[in-house]
């Protein structure tokens, strides 16, 4: 009697959604401008005509003058420089925090769609959570362990983890109930298998889409956290740390809050426009209503 050939992968019926885009005109945008900011951030060393961290008290809140494009702050620190090193790290510990959370969140999202026994434990832990405010837990882990990169990317990635299990649980709970999975169970594939081969690929369309919304609120909340003082050291400059300093001379020179402000904000408003640009790419029920 022929051997049944395991079924097939779910990983092309995924393949078969994501095609290049055809984006409009606002992605396009969006992701020019996200290039463009991306690529001046980590060339920030060799762009930024001053060190950030060099005070002169004799150039304190200069205008826009030679060798100071944008002026200076309250300490005598060139703007340009502190905002181009400053998105550096905000970019750094957004990207951060959307990678481990939708890791973490892939991980334990599919234990618990997967495993029966494991999910009411699970989801009750998330629910709990979700049940605090993102921001008062951020600011309290911040506080417990105190200001430091690890520490704001341990706060900002905890409340984004039980957003990422709803979802993979979600896409897992439909997943195994579809015939190649069950067929895979009766042929006998081993569950590590059966988990990569065939219910990864169902949950990387939403991740991908979700990881961007990660990452542009992941940026905001660092901002926020860092003008609330409960951020990375006042030292180091983020776009968050450079408007606290600035908010005190804001009817002065408004220019302190104003650059990191417009750049905070065309960055995380180009993820957004790339995250729905996504969303409507890789959802074939919204192609087939565009359709």
């Amino acid at each position: 009697m022929a051997q049944t050939p395991e079924p097939r992968s779910a990983m092309q019926p995924v393949l078969s959604v994501i095609r290049l885009p055809h984006f409009g005109i606002g992605p396009k945008i969006a992701a020019v401008v996200l290039l463009a900011i991306v690529i001046v951030t980590l060339l920030a060393n060799w762009l930024a005509p001053h060190d950030p961290l060099t005070m002169n008290p004799l150039m304190r809140l200069q205008g826009p003058i030679e060798g100071h494009p944008l002026g200076t702050d309250n300490y005598g620190r060139d703007i340009l420089s502190r905002v181009l090193i400053g998105g550096r790290l905000s970019l750094a510990i957004g990207i951060a925090t959307a990678i481990v959370a939708v890791a973490l969140g892939l991980v334990i999202g599919m234990v618990a769609g997967f495993f029966r026994t494991a999910d009411a434990i699970i989801m009750r832990m998330m629910d709990a959570l979700m049940a605090i405010p993102s921001i008062l837990l951020a600011i309290a882990l911040v506080a417990l362990n105190g200001p430091s990169v690890g520490s704001v990317i341990a706060a900002i990635t905890i409340p984004e983890i039980p957003r990422v299990v709803r979802l993979v649980r979600a896409v897992v709970l439909a997943a195994r109930e579809e015939p190649y999975v069950e067929a895979a169970i009766a042929l006998g594939s081993s569950m590590p298998k059966i988990l990569v081969r065939h219910l990864v690929p169902n949950t990387l369309a939403p991740l991908i889409v979700q990881g961007t919304y990660i990452l542009a609120s992941a940026i905001l909340t660092e901002a926020i956290l860092s003008f609330l003082g409960a951020g990375v050291s006042t030292e180091t400059p983020t776009w968050g740390n450079i408007m606290a300093e600035g908010r005190q001379y804001f009817r002065l020179k408004p220019e302190l809050i104003l650059w990191p402000g417009l750049m905070l904000s065309l960055c995380i408003l180009s993820i957004n426009l790339l995250g729905d640009a996504a969303r409507d790419m890789l959802d074939p029920r919204l192609k087939k209503r565009a359709g």
